[in-house]
């Protein structure tokens, strides 16, 4: 029987033990996500090669496997300042801590160690299909006239998919409505101390996350972040903002982006010490624009991207 991607249904967990299921519900842990891409079976082969007197394949042997899944959110408070947004197992699995500050503010800033994980049930149309201890890289999408949204892309361990029923009860009210970036909306966006006139910004966590399978030990590993992204802003003058001085000296200078408007809904992204790498020029609706390549070092460590909800 046909089945209808329309009834599908993605739940997160997050999984507090190693190679233990902690069962998400839909009425606890549905998110909402677009994009939604599911690879249930990265396999591994070895490939067999003896000698032998004619041509042809002799076989492969499999080695092991996990799973892979990426999809969209959309970047919008919880609507009560120092509560979780109902993505934050999400970030929390990508590397950052979370922070609950009551009635003021939920922050989420990178981690080196302690790391977290989750457990993600994905239903479609009768099969579910199962992915624990699940570790992801994220990126940030910030574009004009567009809604703000964190990409991810999850590595988990693999299990065999089942014959289930979309459970009932499905609950989204967790997640508010997006705004999108604009001038009112996004009333700051400064780099370098610059207030730029922006298109978009991306920025990329880049985490290294590493399925493992050796003799005596499986795991998916969050071994490393080179946080880099872009931004595409408005030409100005030299007097304004040498770009060509500030790439050549290396200089390393914040980046701050507030988007969102009343308390629980504001969303700020900060990074302390963000270097211009290059740019090139472009244009878009008739208006000259710069395309500039950033890299995100840390301070004090462990903060070189820091989102924060209020």
């Amino acid at each position: 029987m046909a089945k209808r991607i329309v009834s599908s249904l993605l739940l997160a967990k997050l999984q507090p033990t190693p190679g233990t299921d902690p069962v998400p519900t839909a009425a606890a842990n549905s998110m909402l996500v677009s994009n939604l891409k599911v690879q249930p079976l990265v396999a591994g082969f070895a490939e067999r090669n003896n000698i032998q007197p004619y041509f042809g394949n002799q076989g492969m042997v499999y080695t092991g496997a996990y799973s892979e899944c990426s999809f969209d959110v959309e970047v919008q408070g919880s609507g009560t300042a120092g509560t979780a947004p109902k993505f934050g197992p999400l970030l929390r699995a990508g590397a950052l801590a979370e922070t609950l500050v009551a009635l003021t503010s939920a922050a989420y800033a990178p981690i080196t160690s302690s790391l977290e994980a989750v457990t993600l049930y994905y239903y479609l149309d009768g099969l579910l299909y199962k992915m624990t201890d699940a570790k992801c890289t994220m990126a940030y999408k910030i574009m004009a006239r567009g809604i703000p949204k964190i990409s991810y892309k999850f590595t988990g361990f693999q299990a065999d998919p089942t014959d289930t029923a979309l459970p009932a009860g499905t609950d989204y009210s967790g997640f508010k409505d997006p705004i999108v970036s604009n001038k009112l909306n996004t009333p700051t966006c400064t780099l370098h101390s610059i207030a730029a006139k922006v298109q978009s910004i991306d920025i990329d966590m880049a985490n290294a996350v590493t399925y493992i399978n050796r003799i005596g030990s499986e795991t998916v590993e969050l071994t490393d972040r080179k946080p880099s992204g872009s931004i595409v802003m408005e030409l100005d003058t030299v007097a304004v903002k040498a770009w060509v001085t500030t790439i050549k000296a290396g200089t390393l200078a914040p980046l701050s982006v507030i988007h969102g408007i009343g308390a629980g809904y504001i969303s700020t992204f900060s990074a302390p010490k963000v270097q211009v790498l290059d740019y090139s020029l472009d244009e878009s609706d008739g208006i000259a624009m710069v395309t500039a390549k950033l890299a995100f070092q840390p301070n004090a460590g462990n903060d070189e991207v820091v989102l924060t909800f209020t």
